[in-house]
């Protein structure tokens, strides 16, 4: 197996220049890696100039921090720290980074190096967080569902102790037990796996989770060709009954509640770059009309969907662009 390290090195680099030579240095920089990428910028923060947002709400990788291998050495940058801290701060009454990974021992807390108070840190698709006082809060889990969870993830925790499936604790996500759910990688950004091995890996996952759940009411499986995702159910509210996989819409509905963010007063910034935050986007939308989107996608499909749920919605190619408009926005 290699290990590619282009993010580390890239962002180590990056922060060096910002350091030593200041932000227009930074920009130059960025401009001549990805040509175009300050114009997509200036595009989005002309269009969001003047506006104070009662939420930024915004999944972290992908989104506004540039993808790593491995998320356990996917330290936030000192440049993009201060780039969000500016715009949270200037721009925005109630700031959410929204992720699906966990929230400490290795989640999003270990690797941000925001100002402490500067966002509210929420996990496990919204399931947990930390807001601006520093207070932790979790939508509560059935004991019975926490217990078979429980389970699923100490037999993981031993399968990924031998050494035959060893490989997949070292990889992308690696082995993340969440709150409400658990996510370990079958491949990376880099394809370092063969995948005649990351999909029958795949295959004793879903044998091990049919085995403690034969019937599947408790757990949901979903799989994104990177990371195998295990999610607790949560029952079915739009009438149909039964149960179904907790989303980031959920999340975004549960942190309305506990942080009394009063959603129907806009307006709001959504931003993500995956079909899974699109349920985000769609949970704003239920709450208020005054909703702005920046997707960070090159799939058409995506992009075509965000639209469709967010007419205005704007669409930009990578993390930078998105990065820089918000501090240009500060």
């Amino acid at each position: 197996m290699s290990v590619v390290l282009s993010y580390e090195i890239g962002e180590l680099e990056r922060d060096i220049l910002f350091l030593e030579q200041g932000e227009q240095a930074l920009l130059e920089r960025i401009e001549t890696e990805h040509p175009g990428v300050l114009d997509q910028a200036r595009e989005v923060a002309d269009t969001l100039d003047g506006l104070r947002f009662r939420t930024l709400i915004s999944d972290r990788d992908g989104t506004v921090n540039n993808y790593c291998g491995r998320y356990g050495t996917s330290t936030q940058s000192a440049y993009n720290a201060v780039f969000l801290a500016r715009f949270a701060g200037s721009r925005v009454d109630h700031p959410i980074l929204l992720t699906s990974a966990p929230l400490d021992n290795g989640g999003i807390v270990d690797i941000s190096t925001t100002p402490p108070g500067s966002f509210v840190f929420a996990a496990s698709k919204g399931r947990e967080f930390i807001g601006l006082d520093g207070e932790e809060r979790r939508k509560p889990v059935p004991p019975g569902k926490q217990a078979l969870l429980d389970k699923l993830n100490g037999r993981l925790k031993i399968m990924l102790g031998s050494p035959e499936y060893e490989t997949f604790g070292l990889i992308g996500s690696g082995l993340q037990f969440k709150f409400g759910q658990t996510t370990v990688a079958r491949q990376d950004m880099d394809g370092s796996v063969e995948s005649e091995v990351s999909d029958a890996f795949l295959a004793k996952i879903r044998d091990l989770v049919a085995e403690l759940d034969p019937k599947g009411e408790v757990f949901r499986i979903e799989d994104t060709g990177k990371d195998i995702e295990v999610l607790l159910t949560v029952d079915d509210t739009n009438g149909e009954g039964g149960a179904r996989d907790f989303d980031k819409g959920d999340g975004v509905r549960f942190l309305a509640q506990e942080l009394g963010l009063d959603m129907a007063l806009g307006p709001h910034l959504v931003c993500g770059d995956t079909g899974s935050d699109v349920p985000m986007l769609e949970a704003a939308l239920d709450m208020c009309d005054h909703v702005y989107a920046v997707y960070v996608t090159q799939d058409e499909k995506l992009a075509d969907r965000v639209k469709q749920v967010c007419a205005g919605a704007m669409i930009v190619d990578r993390p930078d662009a998105l990065v820089v408009a918000l501090n240009m926005l500060a």
